[in-house]
């Protein structure tokens, strides 16, 4: 074992941050170094927590990106799905994170630059279809233009809430480590920008643990 602020079990939940840092890890929250004290927490607990969610049928995860999260690998916690069109902007948003105008800004994303990127990749009907699969037909192009900007902002809201990226107001989204999650089924590839574009366009979507297409919700 590393040497940590713990020596058992006991001590580990009965930290100050030990409730925060858990229901936060159950609700499917990636914890991140951005998150301070917790994310050191968890780092000093991590050989201590690991058997004990282990009883409750789930992993917990350390990337050397810097940041923990939970993976079911039984029935015993209920799964946080996501749907298609969170992980269509989620892999976009894995593809700009990688682009040097985003290094440059360090990590701030416009929203417009996302619409655009996702349009460039995919296409609009095809995004139209992709965002809406069961709704055929809008009244104008205006309402669905909406429709996208409305879906992609959800979709926005909930990878926020899950600790991908954080919201800076109307206008912009700051990427965190954690978005790297969305290139893992491409990062052991030859170029895996490339490869991700790729997988965008054929419209696959997983994770490196999950081969779920957009025909179904996927495990975050």
């Amino acid at each position: 074992m590393r040497p940590t602020a713990f020596t058992r079990l006991e001590e580990a939940v009965s930290a100050p941050h030990f409730p925060e840092a858990d229901l936060l890890l159950r609700r499917g929250r990636h914890v991140h170094q951005d998150d301070g004290e917790l994310y050191a927490f968890l780092r000093d607990a991590q050989d201590f927590l690991e058997p004990l969610y282990r009883r409750f049928g789930c992993e917990l995860v350390h990337v050397s990106d810097g940041y923990f999260y939970l993976m079911p690998v039984s029935d015993q916690l209920p799964k946080r799905l996501l749907g298609p069109g969170e992980m269509l902007v989620g892999q976009t948003l894995a593809l700009l994170y990688r682009d040097p105008e985003t290094l440059r800004t360090a990590g701030v994303v416009p929203r417009v630059r996302l619409l655009e990127r996702l349009r460039q990749l995919v296409g609009e009907t095809e995004l139209i279809h992709l965002l809406s699969p069961r709704k055929r037909r809008f009244d104008s192009a205006r309402a669905a233009e909406q429709m996208v900007r409305d879906r992609v902002a959800d979709a926005v809201n909930t990878l926020n809430r899950l600790g991908f990226l954080t919201v800076e107001g109307d206008a912009n989204v700051r990427l965190l480590p954690p978005i790297h999650r969305f290139a893992e089924p491409v990062r052991s590839q030859g170029d895996p920008q490339e490869a991700l574009e790729r997988l965008i366009r054929s419209g696959r979507i997983a994770m490196a643990d999950d081969e779920s297409d957009t025909s179904e919700d996927v495990e975050p």
